[in-house]
């Protein structure tokens, strides 16, 4: 057996023995779970053999019942199937020796904790769900209010196989047959090498913690706290209790999680799997529209203009303008009366119109108000008889389908590449500098074919002005040429002439030409808001006000749990971001839980960060570091050849720690130490300050502290965070 903690070279015969007693315990749970996954296939199979018709006719009612009990049987035991045959590492990873300091062993009661409930052939419980009522004591019990534990264990797990143990007494003496092993399972973890994804904590949860983890689900509950503390994991672990604790409300109303960039998903993507969940839509900032997807970044200028509340003034005018190319005055020949609208008039229909109609549900009430309009230049002969020459004149069908056209709500933000144009619609609201920048950012867009992640809400925001752009269906296509419209539509175009009668092609064409490289920005369809039953958002510090509105519309009905830590904002405007995140919880009631001990960084490491951000961030919440390595963090200045100096770094820190390297480095120096991503056999990944948010790594390698500040949104705030993301190791490499 390997050894039971890291500097032990050889496991004692005690720990040999508790260890095996441990594995065959585990060997059962196992061969149990082999049992259960037989079942739920001889399910499986029984589910598909159900419902089967020979009929080529008609279906039954009954055998429309029977193909319902199918597919519900199918679904359910293949699910349970999935979960018990994915044996993940450390499928039981706890025991509790409940009693009292002068029990017996006959007296005691032993409870296996682990990720899923495993029950044997009688009913017995074998393992308990690490979620379930009965393990809250594996979490909870303290030498100070021992809860009824004598020994807490940790078990640690290669696969099926036990590799050590982990002990923690909670009464003053053990027992006379009770073994302690180890220093403490928290301590053992926190010496564990990183690597490329989150590990979850569920074998080493902390009282607070577990406190967080099992409050009540309504209302808002805060996660708080430094770096460092574990806020992230938590608040994760928390999403998969409630899944367990309220199923039925929060696996049909859904829990979506935001973290702020693709790289932070990526890092957390296998914890809630590895507890048991998979009903949990996990989305980037960039991700949270349906059928969007920005990894981007704008410059902190720009999102600045973008992530504040008064754009909204901005995208209010572009909504309300006719689409670009649209007709400006009306004519046509309609129950004998020669007709004209010109621009101010049909701008008064627009108006009246979107009052009470977004515009993509509006064609309807359009083309009603713009009859009225008409007749009121008329007003000869039969009222009804003019309204029905007008309603059939196919004049007016091919005016309305270019006037009101569907407006895909990426199309609209796109007019903003034309400076003058961005001039117009901001005035009184950006200064001409601002506009000028926004439209800069849109041309970039453009010419990379990509949205950026301040985009998104932008997008979402019109979406809800517009509303959602009509499918084209079946029916409506039968009008047409069906090739032409299949070519369109590959480009993302919606058509222009749904539910407004036939229109000339050319006015479908001139919305968005197949080849226009704005092609890229506009494929597939975005979707409405679906609202979730509980939203967790993490790194909250960094919302924009933009970025609170939009994940407010998804949390309309929402419980919430909110994670961050406002001296690593990388917003500025704090104040403004508080109002729109106050104005999405809407007054639900809160609970605050604040978790003050560093688990992460060693104590030289997170001394060093401290003393960059408290001269400038007086307030910031400083947890204390439990863990000391010895070791100081490198900080040079290097006179000459920065990247060459990074690279030594990276191979002294190879033959120093066993884990994950990280290369943070400001735009500036990207390019060239981009050469060092995946050294050491892939343990080395470069990467930029801002993706840096929420992960973590053995050691890492800081380039230039000083461009990090000036090119960040957030100045030394994200500093902070870079200079906390090392558990072990840390170089900071200054140029001259």
């Amino acid at each position: 057996m390997t050894t039971h903690h890291p500097g032990q070279p050889e496991a004692s015969p005690d720990v040999e023995r508790e260890i095996a007693i441990e594995q065959a315990h585990v060997d059962r749970v196992y061969a149990e779970l082999e049992k259960a996954s037989g079942r739920a296939r001889d399910v499986e199979a029984d589910g598909m053999a159900r419902g089967r018709t020979d009929r080529t006719g008609d279906v039954r009612d009954e055998e429309l019942t029977g193909l319902f009990e199918r597919d519900a049987l199918v679904f359910a035991a293949a699910r349970r199937r999935a979960m018990i045959d994915t044996q993940y590492e450390g499928l039981v990873f706890g025991r509790l020796d409940l009693g009292s300091e002068d029990s017996t062993a006959a007296e005691r009661e032993v409870r296996h904790i682990g990720r899923l409930g495993v029950r044997d052939d009688d009913y017995e419980p074998l393992v308990v769900d690490w979620r379930a009522p009965a393990a809250a004591a594996f979490y909870r019990a303290t030498p100070v209010d021992p809860m009824g534990v004598v020994r807490r264990r940790v078990l640690r797990c290669r696969g099926a196989q036990v590799v050590g143990v982990e002990d923690d007494l909670m009464v003053p003496e053990a027992p006379g047959d009770i073994v302690v092993v180890g220093d403490g399972a928290l301590m053992a973890a926190l010496t564990r090498s990183r690597g490329r994804q989150m590990r979850d904590i569920v074998a080493t949860i902390q009282r607070h913690q577990d406190e967080a983890i099992r409050a009540p689900s309504r209302g808002v509950t805060e996660i708080t706290g430094g770096p460092g503390t574990g806020k992230t994991v938590v608040a994760l672990h928390r999403a998969a209790y409630l899944l367990y604790a309220e199923r039925r409300r929060f696996e049909h109303g859904g829990i979506l999680v935001i973290g702020p960039s693709s790289a932070y998903t990526a890092y957390i993507e296998r914890v809630l799997p590895s507890l048991g969940e998979e009903s949990v839509a996990l989305r980037a900032l960039g991700d949270v529209v349906d059928g969007m997807t920005a990894v981007r970044l704008d410059s902190p200028e720009v999102a600045a203009v973008k992530g504040s509340l008064r754009i909204r003034r901005v995208l209010g005018r572009l909504a309300s303008r006719a689409p670009v190319g649209a007709p400006t005055t009306f004519r046509a020949f309609v129950a004998g009366h020669a007709v004209r609208l010109d621009e101010e008039a049909l701008r008064r229909v627009r108006s009246e119109v979107l009052r009470t109609h977004q515009h993509n549900l509006g064609a309807a009430a359009a083309r009603a108000a713009l009859a009225e309009a008409a007749w009121r230049t008329v007003r000869q002969g039969e009222r009804s008889d003019f309204l029905g020459a007008f309603e059939d004149s196919r004049a007016v069908d091919e005016f309305v389908a270019a006037w009101w056209r569907p407006l895909d709500p990426r199309e609209v933000l796109l007019t903003l590449t034309d400076t003058e144009h961005a001039y117009r619609v901001g005035r009184g609201v950006l200064s001409q500098g601002d506009a000028a920048a926004l439209a800069a950012s849109y041309r970039e867009a453009v010419a990379t074919g990509e949205w950026s992640v301040a985009d998104v809400p932008l997008v979402d925001d019109l979406l809800a002005r517009l509303g959602a752009v009509p499918e084209v269906t079946r029916e409506e296509q039968g009008f047409y040429d069906i090739e032409e419209l299949d070519d369109l539509q590959s480009y993302g175009v919606q058509d222009v002439r749904v539910g407004l009668g036939r229109a000339p092609r050319t006015d479908t064409r001139a919305v968005l030409a197949p080849g226009d490289a704005r092609a890229r920005l506009m494929a597939g369809r975005i979707e409405r808001a679906a609202a979730y039953a509980h939203v967790l958002v993490d790194e909250a510090q960094d919302l924009s006000p933009m970025q609170w509105r939009m994940v407010a519309r998804r949390g309309r009905t929402a419980s919430w749990t909110v994670v961050g830590d406002a001296a690593q904002a990388s917003w500025p405007d704090l104040a403004e971001a508080g109002r729109a995140r106050e104005e999405a919880f809407a007054g639900l009631e809160r609970r605050m839980f604040h978790m003050d001990t560093n688990y992460r960084n060693a104590r030289e490491i997170f001394d060093h960060a401290r003393d960059v951000i408290l001269p400038l961030v007086p307030d910031a919440d400083i947890p204390d570091a439990v863990r000391e390595t010895g070791v100081r963090p490198v900080d040079r200045v290097v006179t000459e050849g920065l990247v060459d100096e990074a690279r030594g770094a990276v191979e002294t820190l190879l033959g120093e720690v066993d884990g994950s390297i990280a290369v943070i480095t400001p735009q500036r120096w990207a390019q060239r130490a981009a050469v060092l991503d995946g050294a050491g056999e892939g343990r080395v990944q470069v990467i930029d300050p801002l993706s840096t948010k929420g992960l973590e790594w053995d050691a890492t390698v800081v380039l230039d502290p000083d461009a990090i500040t000036e090119e960040s949104p957030g100045g030394v705030r994200v500093l902070y965070v870079v200079l906390t993301r090392a558990a072990h190791r840390m170089h900071v490499l200054r140029p001259a």
